[in-house]
């Protein structure tokens, strides 16, 4: 590994043990960018972003002077897409990358003045920086055609996999146990539950149950509209609501379930649905952006946003077919076996470092 990756510095808002993908993604990739044996300094901008306070803006200023010069330095985008002003005098002593999960414009449930705004910030804060990551080949051609970025500097890292040992496809039941639907994803506007619980409570009576695993605690009173929503659907005796869950509790989930479903309405990738995948399970899922690439047809059925028609009729059509379902999950896990693991990532990611220009 040359020196011109042998070290960067990191930097991310808030807490990056918070539990979502895009911080998933980032725990992942310094781990296996430390293993690959890159020094890897990693520090919070502070808290509140994408809308940061005055006071963490001036602190995230003194913490980019104090980054000695030449330094690579990778900026998640969740923070990155609003520092045009404390970026700018670092553009050209530091080698600034953006790792982009996508756009924050096109973040669901945004004010239409909001949404151009962002956008527009985006588009001033990508320009100081020499390069952009993106998590998806989708989220790459949204940066591109959305802020103007040449195809040049902007790559693509998919997230890395990491493959259940046991998780082996899921066989048909005998009928005798309830039907086990999970959805993973914090509870916020863009992953609309809404669509999901409303699609669940049109099933006909019958043995089946829903677990809902994601963070209440980023929205939380969109969060409170969907504990309300479940009762007044009258599902509360067949949802659960698990809130965000350590991996060990995840991964039960994962292993206890017969079908995933995930009704979000956009995404820079979808890491929820290739982990489900990757334990075996057939997914159900809407979105757009990413969501097409990452599930393929052989491993689920990707339909409309929004549309809890669509979404009821097919799981009411899983739930009644096993043989379906078992079809669906050898796909699943025919699908993930081909896909690059952590370590692998890292060194493309490294790869991609290296043609930075001091």
């Amino acid at each position: 590994m040359s020196a011109a990756a042998s070290a960067l510095t990191f930097l991310y808002p808030g807490e990056l043990s918070t539990p979502t993908g895009g911080y998933l993604y980032d725990r992942a990739l310094i781990a296996a960018l430390q293993r690959a044996g890159t020094s890897v300094e990693t520090r919070s901008l502070g808290p509140g972003y994408p809308a940061p306070s005055p006071e963490v803006r001036a602190a995230a200023a003194r913490m980019l002077a104090e980054i000695p010069d030449g330094r690579l330095t990778v900026i998640d985008g969740l923070a990155c897409g609003v520092m045009a002003e404390e970026l700018a005098p670092h553009a050209g002593r530091l080698r600034l990358v953006s790792l982009l999960h996508h756009p924050l414009g096109h973040e669901s449930g945004l004010d239409e003045a909001v949404a151009r705004a962002l956008i527009a910030a985006e588009r001033a804060a990508l320009s100081h920086v020499r390069h952009v990551v993106t998590t998806s080949a989708a989220t790459a051609r949204s940066v591109r055609e959305t802020f103007g970025i040449a195809a040049q500097a902007v790559s693509v890292v998919e997230p890395g996999l990491e493959v259940t040992a046991d998780a082996g496809p899921k066989r048909p039941d005998n009928g005798s146990s309830p039907l086990r639907l999970l959805s993973v994803g914090s509870l916020i506007p863009r992953k609309d539950h809404a669509t999901l619980l409303e699609a669940f409570s049109r099933l006909a009576p019958r043995h089946v149950r829903l677990d809902i695993a994601g963070s209440a605690d980023l929205d939380p009173a969109h969060a409170r509209e969907l504990r309300a929503l479940v009762g007044r659907l009258g599902v509360d005796d067949r949802v659960s609501l698990h809130g965000a869950l350590p991996r060990e509790a995840l991964d039960a989930l994962y292993r206890a379930a017969d079908l995933f479903v995930l009704t979000t309405r956009y995404e820079g990738y979808g890491m929820a649905f290739v982990e489900a995948m990757a334990h075996g399970l057939p997914v159900v899922a809407t979105g757009a952006g990413a969501v097409r690439d990452t599930v393929p047809d052989t491993a689920g059925l990707v339909l409309p946003v929004g549309d809890v028609a669509a979404v009821a009729d097919a799981l009411a059509r899983l739930a009644d077919t096993p043989q379906d379902r078992h079809t669906l999950s050898l796909g699943a896990r025919a699908h993930v076996a081909g896909l690059p693991g952590w370590d692998a990532q890292a060194i493309r990611f490294l790869d991609i470092l290296k043609g930075i220009e001091q």
